[in-house]
């Protein structure tokens, strides 16, 4: 009873005990998951509270708002340092991607780091070529081991005790979310009956469906972009790119490049690859949000292309 309780602990707390050495099991901790497992059950609600417009554009609105702080914040910010910006647009994006419920920003980037060091080896936590397209995909996020994260990695992140502490209550604004969802639904359901809005509808729709999507959706970058897309250079990976997973994410499916070159903080790197995360960035550069984008060298276009590539 004293280790459930411990479990149950972590649910609001997430203190990182990671230490090199430990031998912590490879497998799923299905107590501790059993709130990714409830949100992901919650969406067959769907079938008894119904729906109605405005329950589906805010999971649309919080899909693709979310789905850019992951992509461009707790991805290309937080985890490559691609742009800069100040400490307070830094707090809001990190805010805005810890709603996600993928845990906090240094958990986030800690472990993407460590990807890029061990890429498609055995230490890659999520290498589907190495341990299996369900556990790259969604298995090593619920495990035991990879809850903690090696903090040597983001010493630069540490330093801000805003980011700290959305790391260590990495539930916090998840259930901040639901509870707004919740009342927004219940208030507009008696205040505005004319919309046919309940409290279910929006959180089911607001909440499960669009944490869900978002989440599979993130995740096909582990999984599905390391097994299925073209590849253009000969990285020492097996990173793909995928225009189906680029249009889904929002420019992330354009893996193949980012592996060649992480610097950047473009990822599709022709003209016609349809980044998204990009142009809102650039966007954000001319509003005096963030500055110094890191840009695409010419040379990188020419180094380190595929046989089929140079052919063509």
């Amino acid at each position: 009873m004293k280790n459930v309780w411990r479990t149950l602990l972590k649910w609001v707390a997430n203190e990182n005990n990671y230490a090199a050495n430990a031998n912590n099991p490879d497998k799923i901790d299905w107590l501790r998951a059993l709130p990714f497992i409830l949100v992901n059950v919650g969406c067959l609600a769907v079938f008894w509270v119904g729906y109605s417009k405005v329950a589906i554009i805010t999971a649309v609105v919080l899909y693709f708002v979310r789905l850019f702080s992951i992509g461009g914040f707790y991805h290309r910010y937080f985890s490559h340092k691609t742009f800069q910006t100040n400490r307070f647009w830094q707090f809001i994006f990190a805010l805005v991607a810890a709603s996600c419920a993928q845990r906090g920003p240094l958990w986030w980037a800690s472990h993407h780091r460590q990807h890029h060091m061990v890429s498609d080896e055995p230490e890659d936590a999520h290498s589907p070529v190495q341990h299996g397209f369900w556990w790259s995909h969604m298995g090593w996020f619920l495990s035991k081991k990879h809850y903690h994260y090696n903090p040597d990695r983001v010493k630069d992140l540490a330093r801000y005790p805003e980011l700290v502490f959305l790391d260590r209550y990495d539930s916090l604004v998840p259930t901040i979310l639901f509870i707004a969802l919740f009342t927004s639904g219940l208030l507009l359901h008696i205040y505005a009956p004319q919309l046919g809005v309940t409290a279910g509808q929006m959180l089911v729709w607001g909440f499960c469906i669009s944490t869900i999507a978002l989440f599979h959706s993130t995740v096909t970058i582990n999984s599905l972009s390391h097994v299925i897309g073209s590849k253009r250079f000969a990285t020492k990976d097996s990173s793909r790119n995928n225009v189906f997973l680029a249009l889904l994410t929002l420019g992330e499916g354009w893996h193949n490049n980012h592996h060649h070159y992480p610097a950047t903080a473009r990822q599709g790197f022709m003209w016609w690859e349809i980044d998204i995360t990009y142009y809102i960035l650039k966007l954000f550069e001319k509003l005096g949000m963030i500055w110094e984008v890191k840009g695409l060298p010419k040379s990188v276009l020419e180094r380190n292309l595929t046989k089929q590539q140079k052919a063509a």
